[in-house]
């Protein structure tokens, strides 16, 4: 029971560094965030994170063919999700730098908030390639397999959080290029997840 809990532990934590990374681009973003929204985001993470593994086992242990089939997409899909949010928050800043002092800083600050749409958007591409943990946890029962997706949620949700704080006191230094940093880290993220996909790293 030590030992499962400790390797379902080990890989929650291998599993949260991508969603860790977004959390610090998200914290510098947006460095006044209150803990309400940081417990939501974190959230977020954590349920796909909870989700993806237990989608995994279920689609190994039934339809193993096509999952494998799937599986070559899957860092293409993340590239994509992430080069796409980070390309668009790096084009955002560098407008905002452009307009000068022509935007109230109100009207500044909310179009940098993370929207739920983005942050969905986020949370799948940090965490399809937690799908694969459906191999390694394939000969679970639904109970152990389950209980195993629930911690790496939990690890995910403390990671995140951790992530956020960092970031904030990341952004409050940098806050003039806070929009640019956040994308730059994003698409690297989906540059990385991409690689090592491919490389079968």
């Amino acid at each position: 029971m030590i030992q499962f809990i400790f390797n379902s532990v080990l890989l929650g934590v291998g599993l949260a560094m991508d969603a860790f990374s977004i959390s610090v681009a998200n914290g510098i973003v947006e460095p006044d965030m209150r803990k309400t929204r940081m417990f939501k985001i974190s959230g977020v993470y954590a349920v796909f994170q909870f989700l993806m593994p237990l989608i995994g086992w279920f689609l190994v242990t039934t339809v193993a063919e096509i999952f494998t089939a799937f599986h070559k997409f899957i860092p293409w899909i993340a590239l994509f999700l992430l080069l796409f949010i980070g390309g668009k928050m790096v084009f955002e800043g560098i407008k905002d730098k452009k307009q000068g002092g022509k935007k109230k800083k109100e009207e500044v600050k909310e179009a940098k908030k993370l929207t739920w749409g983005a942050l969905i958007v986020q949370g799948v591409a940090t965490s399809i390639d937690a799908l694969s943990v459906g191999f390694t946890i394939a000969d679970y029962s639904f109970l152990r397999a389950f209980a195993s997706s629930l911690i790496i949620g939990v690890v995910t949700l403390v990671i995140c959080l951790l992530g956020l704080i960092f970031g904030k006191k990341i952004g409050a230094k940098f806050v003039s290029t806070a929009t640019i940093i956040g994308g730059v880290i994003l698409i690297l993220i989906g540059i990385e997840i991409f690689v090592k996909g491919f490389l079968g790293l």
